[in-house]
């Protein structure tokens, strides 16, 4: 009995101890939208389980938990919240407090502006295996660290007095911002300047940027990012009434420190960051520096293009470039 009673009570500690099994929900099925899965509260959704989004048009939501948003069957995110710039109609994932290490996968975006947005400086999320369509800026990560965005295949960018990106990793409020990977992303087809546009500015696949415009905080650092084995083929489309005077130009890869001055201080903000192995054949201006001296502090290496050849030893960037 003694042995028995010692046994039982091991049992019901481990029970106790071990973590709950993550569930996988069905949008549509056991909830109407994907953010009244997010939101749930009888039954709950809880952090580490996995909302499947089924075949069919489907807003998008906002994020606070740490869930797996995975699409199947065709699965397409068309609209969703709103956001406050004038410019911008829709997004369709914004990722605030508590969502850090979600992942989203296996969707198609079309018909938002600003496909997936981290508004919380939210750190480990996962995209991957995504299609965006024609969007303002297909994944937008404002202050995170730890980023996997890998496999995603961005067709056609749009501007609208800025814009225009394929992946953009970047900081505006004095923070760091590190660890990310992009890799293994597609970014092709047409940049489309919207009739009227401001100009000015460039369009990107993929960008780091350190953001002091209009006195702003900017970037503490942004550093030991790695962007690698992508491909970028982007061409730009000037639609009528596109502006004369201030052109947009096209850009496959680009380092940005909008003070543009070597002699600011802090510089540099932007160090450190790993450029390797992508394709950058497809387009005509294939890396902006912004000051120019960001290529002695960063290594931009073995990038198929204008920078074939050039660059640090392969070794530099791990087995096989990983």
């Amino acid at each position: 009995m003694k042995k028995l009673l010692t046994l039982t009570i091991v049992l019901s500690v481990l029970l106790l101890a071990a973590p709950a099994m993550a569930v996988t929900w069905n949008v549509p099925g056991d909830f109407t939208t994907i953010q009244d899965a997010i939101d749930s509260t009888s039954p709950v959704v809880q952090p580490g389980d996995t909302i499947l989004v089924g075949p069919g048009n489907h807003p998008g939501a906002l994020v606070t938990k740490e869930v797996e948003i995975k699409g199947e069957g065709g699965a397409v995110i068309n609209d969703g919240p709103s956001h406050p710039h004038p410019n911008i109609n829709n997004q369709g994932f914004r990722l605030l407090a508590g969502s850090d290490g979600a992942t989203i996968s296996h969707l198609q975006f079309d018909g938002v502006d600003l496909a997936i947005m981290n508004g919380d400086g939210v750190d480990e999320v996962t995209v991957d295996h995504c299609t965006f369509m024609n969007t303002v800026q297909a994944i937008s990560n404002w202050r995170g660290s730890g980023w996997q965005i890998s496999h995603n295949v961005i067709t056609d960018l749009r501007t609208i007095c800025g814009g225009g990106i394929g992946i953009l990793v970047a900081d505006f409020s004095g923070g760091i911002v590190q660890d990310n990977v992009v890799s293994h992303n597609k970014i092709n087809g047409t940049l489309h300047i919207s009739e009227g546009d401001c100009g000015g500015y460039n369009g990107s696949g993929i960008v780091l940027y350190a953001d002091f415009r209009g006195g702003g905080a900017g970037a503490a650092e942004i550093k030991n990012n790695r962007v690698v084995k992508n491909k970028i083929s982007l061409v730009a489309q000037e639609d009528p009434g596109a502006p004369p005077t201030n052109p947009i130009d096209v850009v496959a890869f680009e380092l940005t420190d909008t003070r543009d001055d070597p002699d600011a201080d802090p510089y540099p903000v932007v160090f450190d960051n790993a450029i390797g192995f992508n394709d950058f054949r497809g387009t005509v201006l294939q890396i902006a520096l912004t000051p120019l001296g960001l290529d002695n502090v960063n290594k931009i290496s073995r990038n198929l293009g204008d920078n074939r050849g050039h660059g640090v030893h392969p070794s530099a960037f791990g087995p096989g470039g990983n």
